[in-house]
């Protein structure tokens, strides 16, 4: 029987391997990103490094770089699903590094908001809305183009207000979020959905288990937050000068982008936000927040009949 190293001597003086062998050479060494990094390193990387490393050469290109090849984190082509390669330089060859990819880091940062915060919970209708099935007509289609103009002109640390849609019950307001975070999350860009009154009932239980903070810290700093449904809850004293307040203040200093959907305009917010559970009538207090509110969004009417009935 032949021996392996005997069998691969004998097909690497085929003529045929050799060349396929040097057909694949130079495709290797024609990638942009291989060029770059031998040109980047070229005072430490020898003719014998490089074909000394032309397997792990190989390995890099035939993966996707910054989700450049994957549609998706589950459809991802890599060894290492979410992982995507680096090229580094050891002592005597060229070799392969593995980092999380844009969509793991934003999955993973996901995942522990979910674990967080409880109130990210939202109808499944919403987590899978699209604008192909957002109907645009004649009451609607306002709120539907500025959606648009935010998803064109939006760029990480560039200022741009966020939308307060506003309208009656059922015309597709929370519907508007979900397809502009789906939108986002094609683009690699982080948001978080979040139902107010449910959110307002989670943060009086985080006191006692020590959470608080960190819940507040995670809303303040999200790139893109969207608060849904603000107005439907209880007003206290507590849960908007301690808990709303903080966070639109952060966001309106970080100029961070902040939509939201209400059943009342502006006005109507401001006076439902000026009047809390024990009959207090605060009406600096209200106006403070809805000043915030007007720094991080531009009102749009989101008008029609109620599409749920």
């Amino acid at each position: 029987m032949e021996k392996i190293n005997q069998t691969l001597k004998r097909l690497a003086s085929h003529e045929n391997f050799q060349k396929r062998y040097e057909k694949m050479r130079q495709e290797i060494l024609a990638h942009p990103d291989i060029k770059a990094f031998i040109r980047e390193n070229q005072s430490k990387i020898s003719p014998e490094i490089i074909e000394k490393s032309l397997n792990k050469l190989y390995e890099y290109i035939n993966q996707s770089k910054e989700c450049n090849k994957c549609e998706s984190l589950e459809g991802c082509i890599n060894m290492m699903k979410g992982y995507h390669p680096e090229l580094v330089l050891t002592r005597n060859s060229i070799d392969v590094r593995y980092d999380r990819c844009p969509r793991k880091i934003l999955d993973d940062e996901k995942r522990k908001n979910e674990r967080l915060i409880k109130s990210l919970y939202v109808p499944k209708d919403i987590l899978t809305a699209t604008f192909e099935d957002f109907e645009h007509d004649a009451e609607r289609i306002d709120a539907a183009q500025k959606a648009a103009a935010f998803l064109l002109n939006y760029e990480h640390g560039k200022t741009t207000k966020g939308l307060y849609f506003y309208g009656k019950f059922g015309v597709g307001k929370s519907y508007l979020l979900g397809a502009i975070a789906n939108k986002l999350a094609k683009k690699q860009i982080s948001s978080m959905i979040v139902y107010v009154p449910e959110l307002f009932r989670e943060m009086k239980s985080a006191i006692a288990d020590a959470t608080l903070n960190d819940k507040i810290e995670a809303l303040k700093k999200e790139p893109i937050l969207m608060l849904d449904d603000i107005g439907a809850e209880s007003v206290s004293s507590w849960t908007r000068d301690e808990v709303l307040g903080p966070i639109l203040q952060f966001r309106m200093l970080e100029s961070l982008p902040t939509f939201f959907t209400s059943n009342f305009d502006l006005e109507g917010l401001e006076h439902h936000l000026a009047h809390s559970q024990r009959g207090e009538e605060e009406k600096v207090k209200a106006r403070r927040i809805l000043e915030r509110i007007r720094a991080v969004s531009e009102p749009v009417l989101v008008g029609g009949p109620n599409r749920r009935g």
